[in-house]
């Protein structure tokens, strides 16, 4: 007997009812970047190991999925690769076994491709990207060890209006989608320098921020008590904790940012970004008041905790919450990142991206049921066979349908209506269209209305028409 087929950790299989829904999600995104001037892009699946490794900070790169060479099938090259192996098990990376890795992001990818291929591109260059990532994460709900990301990203400009496109980016798509309450917190690595700086210079910023990026997830004390391991003293970490603890307004957040650092120039720069962005997105209007009057734009929260622990970003740094009411960490995320082809040998081409955790905006819909009740009908209309004449004749009905983009199918064997019904109902199909002997006799159609019980005779001749006209119209026939 066969083993029972099963699915690695972490990985999924998509009924065609997910799926659907999945689509609807990233028809979505996908309209509203090409509506904000993004052109599409996608990159292989797998990138070579030295392009991934050391961009993702400490945490990051124990994540990334590495794949084994080919070729190891001859007797003479199994020892060698046990002992690469072992070498990569105690996080020493060797050529002999692994040379490259699934892609952990699309963004270190996206400024492979632009160092590449820069001068070919038009800047800014503005892409979106909508492709699956792999990360050996322990499994859990909503962190998936396979799940796709929608990232938007600017490269070649250093204006803060990228930034607001991108606030704005995030506010239009969960507007579309339905989903209130969410929460667009933004910080700026700049604030977090400067307090590098304060607590005995820019070395210990990785230390900061990777120990900061896990307070959600371990609390203060913990986090202290990391900072303590990571060599920091009693002082450092008092000032730490000051900056941490500021709240109120956006405004007085940055007051007391501004007393907390005084004439620091890191910090100064890192304020005024923070309020440009603020205000820019709060009151763009020429008067500074909203751009709509029904709609006062992005809930912009100043979340001084908000760290962001990949090692490449300069600026400001975004993270969306999902809804109080739902129990889900971040659904988006992202920031800017001055420098990141110069990894690949092309300096000074600034960036900014933000990317849409799909798989947990899924999920958030799902709880709270947001997904539109169409939003999985992929069929139109049944055509009931009633038998081998009639289908024939049904069959060139839906066939004109079909030409005038309407979908439908025909019953695949003649059967007793009571089975076709029982089929449209479980495939959430909404009309029939039943056509007997009388029918074709008097060239007329019966159109059912499965959700009413309504019915109709229509015309052969009317039947594309009136299909088309309720697609156009959304009324009842």
């Amino acid at each position: 007997m066969s083993n029972k087929p099963s699915l690695p950790q972490g990985t999924r299989d998509f009924a065609p009812e997910v799926v659907r829904k999945r689509q609807y999600i990233l028809n979505t995104i996908r309209t509203v970047f090409e509506r904000y001037g993004f052109q599409p892009l996608e990159t292989p699946a797998m990138e070579n190991l030295d392009t991934l490794m050391g961009k993702y900070g400490e945490e990051g790169d124990k994540l990334i999925f590495k794949i084994l060479n080919n070729g190891l099938d001859r007797a003479e090259k199994e020892a060698s690769a046990r002992a690469a192996f072992e070498k990569v098990l105690q996080g020493k990376s060797t050529k002999d076994f692994t040379e490259r890795a699934l892609r952990y992001d699309l963004t270190i990818p996206f400024a492979r491709f632009v160092a590449m291929n820069h001068g070919q591109l038009t800047f800014p260059f503005k892409r979106y990207q909508m492709q699956p990532v792999w990360r050996a994460d322990k499994p859990q709900r909503g962190r998936y060890r396979e799940f796709y990301q929608c990232d938007a990203d600017v490269v070649g400009s250093r204006s803060l209006l990228n930034e607001v496109d991108l606030c704005w980016i995030y506010h239009t798509v969960f507007l579309q989608l339905g989903l209130e309450g969410y929460e667009l917190r933004i910080n700026s690595r700049k604030l977090l320098a400067a307090l590098a700086e304060t607590c005995g210079g820019a070395d210990k910023m990785m230390d900061i921020t990777i120990a900061i990026d896990k307070l959600d997830k371990i609390g203060l004390e913990k986090v202290k008590e990391e900072l303590a391991q990571r060599g920091l003293n009693e002082e450092q970490i008092s000032s730490i904790e000051r900056f941490l603890n500021i709240s109120g307004s956006n405004e007085e957040k940055l007051d007391a940012i501004k007393d907390l650092f005084g004439e620091n120039e890191t910090a100064r720069k890192g304020i005024e970004e923070i309020a440009f962005v603020t205000k820019m997105v709060s009151g763009a209007g020429a008067d500074g008041s909203p751009l709509t009057a029904h709609d006062p734009g992005p809930n912009i929260f100043l979340d001084l905790t908000l760290a962001r622990g990949l090692n490449y970003y300069t600026g400001i740094i975004f993270e969306v919450k999902a809804p109080a009411n739902v129990k889900m960490g971040s659904i988006g995320g992202g920031g800017r990142y001055d420098d990141l082809t110069g990894l690949f040998g092309v300096p000074d081409m600034p960036g900014v991206g933000i990317s849409f955790g799909v798989d947990r905006i899924y999920d958030v819909l799902e709880e709270l049921k947001l997904f539109p009740e169409t939003v999985t009908q992929a069929t139109t209309t049944l055509f009931f066979n009633l038998g081998e004449s009639e289908s024939r004749v049904a069959y060139a009905l839906l066939h004109g349908l079909r030409s005038a983009g309407i979908s439908g199918e025909l019953y695949h064997e003649a059967s007793k209506m009571d089975k076709q019904f029982k089929y449209a109902e479980k495939k959430g199909i909404p009309y029939a269209v039943i056509i007997g002997s009388r029918e074709v006799e008097q060239q007329t159609a019966v159109v059912k209305e499965l959700a009413t019980g309504k019915q109709e005779t229509v015309a052969f001749s009317e039947l594309v028409g009136r299909f088309a006209a309720k697609r156009k119209n959304a009324d009842p026939l």
